[in-house]
């Protein structure tokens, strides 16, 4: 259906990638929703969502307010007349009286096979938990924190290279294509739509900092997960002779140890292995506080000492 009156409602590059998508397949966006402009850098200078920039260059009528609960907001989307309200990781809640507005109903890009990983964070949370699946779920919006019936589930297989930033690439990929059948599709599909089972529920928390602290005594696989998913936001970190560092990337050797989780088994240019649960990980790319990103090899070069063989990963403090 490409003669529906639209609006978009999104905010981080996730959401702007879908936008996009409407826009070339010449969906009538009427208007955008984005949040308010953020401060972010050194700076704190105010920076526009990567949602609002692709509206703005297409010439699309953009609304940042704070919240949706207001009556001059609730009033100014009625006054749009849209017949459907499409939702990518806007990031603020719509209450029922938004929800209620368009002909059709507001339509969710979630990015999870619902009803497993509702919430905030189904990208990381599908990597920590070594699932071997996931997908996008288009779905029907509720009052509930997505509990809408389904529409349309588009499948995606995590490959145990993927990470946070991949995955995001791959299930983006995917929702564009689910968007896209779900809008040619749409009277079928809400006539077909599915329930889901509250029983198989999971819930997809917000990653904590504290989450992406190492522990060594997990096996290398799960600690790996851990790098593979905090990679982006909150990277994930360990400590040793009390600097801080961030584990960028890392790989699962087939080895066995019984030393102690957290020491440094070897040092080469490919990496650095260190100990865990009777296993071992490759650590191929770090930060130390305030550098850019080095290969084992690059830090190698410059601060060899911190990372010498029989040195230990652990809490701050001396090792």
């Amino acid at each position: 259906m490409s003669d529906l009156r639209v609006c978009f409602a999104g905010t981080p590059q996730f959401a702007a990638d879908h936008l996009s998508c409407l826009l070339q397949d010449k969906q009538q966006i009427v208007c955008v929703y984005t949040q308010p402009d953020r401060p972010a850098g050194r700076g704190k200078r105010l920076h526009a969502s990567p949602v609002k920039n692709i509206a703005l260059e297409h010439g699309l009528d953009v609304r940042q307010p704070s919240s949706l609960k207001g009556e001059a907001a609730q009033e100014e989307f009625r006054q749009l007349r849209p017949d459907l309200l499409i939702v990518v990781a806007y990031g603020l809640i719509l209450p029922k009286t938004i929800l209620e507005v368009p002909k059709f109903g507001c339509i969710n890009v979630h990015a999870s096979l619902l009803p497993r990983w509702r919430g905030a964070a189904p990208i990381e949370r599908s990597l920590l938990a070594g699932d071997k699946e996931t997908g996008v779920t288009i779905m029907l919006m509720d009052e509930g924190l997505d509990t809408g019936p389904m529409l349309h589930k588009q499948l995606v297989t995590i490959e145990k290279s993927d990470n946070r930033e991949t995955l995001t690439n791959k299930l983006s990929f995917a929702g564009q294509k689910a968007l896209l059948y779900t809008l040619h599709n749409l009277p079928d599909l809400i006539e077909t739509k599915q329930q889901q089972d509250d029983s198989l529920s999971t819930y997809a928390t917000k990653i904590a900092k504290e989450e992406s602290e190492l522990d060594w005594t997990q096996k290398a696989e799960v600690v790996n997960r851990v790098v593979r998913a905090s990679l982006g936001r909150i990277p994930a970190y360990s400590f040793i002779n009390g600097e801080r560092v961030r584990i960028l990337a890392a790989q699962v050797l087939d080895a066995q140890v019984h030393v102690a989780p957290g020491t440094i088994l070897g040092v080469e240019r490919e990496g650095i292995d260190v100990a865990c649960d009777k296993s071992v990980l490759r650590v191929k790319l770090l930060q130390l506080p305030g550098k850019n990103p080095w290969s084992a090899g690059d830090l190698l070069n410059s601060r060899s000492s911190l990372l010498a063989t029989g040195k230990q990963f652990g809490k701050p403090g001396p090792q």
